[in-house]
């Protein structure tokens, strides 16, 4: 047999074994070892063992200043788009019953969130998660909670839409649009259309949300080479941030996140337990994300990650939020568990659990990157005034005046037409 021959062979004969030990480690209710730090991407492709050396770790992106965002080039920026998306972000005629805008739960004043412990829901419900601000979204390369939509565009139809959130049909709030003359102006200025559509409401909020950023916080000051923008003590809060405190493990970089996924020990809403609306939209959500009936009717808790690809081992993780605007956005973690930051600060400090010693429903899956930290009272509160430097003024706005509706025809011209039949 000739050599060629020989190395296809063994090539192949590695392949099915790796694929072979892979299945069984499935089945099994193993985690894959290429997720043993507690991180894991959506579809985990494990390496063929004794094929290829293992990749050496990437470096940790030291934080650094916030450039500009990133701008998709089948959504280029405009004037007129950006306006339009202005308008519609205020709009409560782009949901369902017409009673709920994006600006209804990404409320300006409040810190474009919901200040809250779960964030509001679509009039007769309550929704299931806290509500993340919109500033800086322009960055993310994935977006909710559970990275589920890869971009703004992809966003703004899943809230409004969302059977808790804006409950939206796309004919209906397409068909609202095209009764207001505004709108059709509007909309054929920033797309050259002759009518509105809802796939272009969807841009034009996109376009609208990439200029809600920040990036004169404190931080960047300093990042940028202002030596005065931070206090010694937030200089010294720095450093136990990349140091002992471990916080830049996950969150670093420019927007102070890595957008991985893990599982840090945040215990379950009590109001799976004790609230009756918010456990009728909690099966709701299971039902509708193709949970098991064993999951549905025994977990009173948000399994995260684990709806998007049914791994076991990545029940109870969630992507790491971005830590800019933070000193607006309280609650904090997923189901606002946690009030203030020096709650957050006290949690990870224990090494993952709450005041009452409750941690996660999945401690199989909770990182070892969560440990505890043994701060002293002023090493946690030097640290608690670097957080501070990632926030910069309050990013305020008034609520436009939305433009009225004009029906297409009038009573007599449909009367004529009738006639004419």
């Amino acid at each position: 047999m000739s050599s060629l021959k020989k190395t296809s062979i063994l090539i192949m004969a590695t392949t099915v074994a790796a694929a072979l030990s892979v299945s069984v480690a499935a089945a099994m209710g193993d985690k894959p070892s290429a997720s043993a730090s507690g991180m894991s991407q959506v579809g985990p492709t494990p390496a063929m063992a004794g094929t290829f050396a293992k990749a050496p770790e990437a470096a940790i992106p030291p934080l650094a200043p916030l450039g500009e965002p990133p701008i998709p080039p089948d959504n280029p920026m405009s004037k007129a788009k950006i306006e339009l998306g202005k308008l519609l972000f205020f709009d409560p005629r782009l949901g369902g019953d017409a009673s709920v805008s994006c600006a209804t739960c990404h409320d300006p004043e409040q810190g474009w969130s919901w200040a809250e412990d779960i964030s509001r829901g679509y009039p007769g419900t309550v929704h299931w998660r806290s509500n993340q601000s919109i500033i800086n979204t322009a960055y993310y390369s994935k977006l909710f909670w559970a990275g589920s939509v890869p971009s703004l565009e992809a966003q703004a139809p899943s809230a409004a839409k969302g059977g808790v959130a804006g409950n939206g049909e796309n004919d209906l709030m397409e068909a609202r649009l095209r009764l207001i003359p505004e709108y059709v102006k509007r909309f054929n200025e920033a797309f050259g259309e002759p009518w509105p559509t809802i796939n272009n409401a969807w841009k034009a909020l996109a376009a609208f949300e990439r200029t809600l950023v920040q990036r004169d916080t404190p931080l960047d000051k300093y990042l940028l080479g202002d030596s005065s923008a931070l206090t010694e003590q937030q200089v010294s809060g720095k450093a136990l941030f990349e140091g002992k405190a471990r916080c830049i493990l996950c969150h670093n970089g420019a927007l102070a996140t890595n957008e991985n996924y893990y599982n840090i020990g945040v215990p379950r809403a009590g109001r799976w337990l004790e609230d009756g609306l918010a456990q009728i939209t909690f099966r709701f959500e299971y039902y509708a994300k193709g949970a098991t009936e064993e999951l549905y009717r025994t977990v009173k808790d948000d399994v995260g990650l684990y709806f998007r690809n049914k791994n076991k081992w990545d029940k109870g993780k969630f992507r790491v939020p971005s830590l800019r605007y933070i000193g607006y956005t309280e609650p904090y973690m997923r189901q606002g568990q946690f009030y203030t930051l020096e709650e957050v600060i006290d949690f990870y400090d224990r090494g993952g659990f709450d005041e009452e010693g409750n941690t996660t429903s999945y401690p199989k899956t909770k990182t070892p990157l969560i440990t505890k930290l043994n701060l002293s009272d002023e090493e946690k509160e030097d640290l608690l005034a670097f957080l501070e430097a990632f926030t910069g003024e309050k990013i305020m706005m008034a609520k436009p005046r939305l433009p009225g509706y004009k029906p297409l025809f009038t009573l007599a011209e449909l009367e004529a037409a009738q006639a004419a039949k």
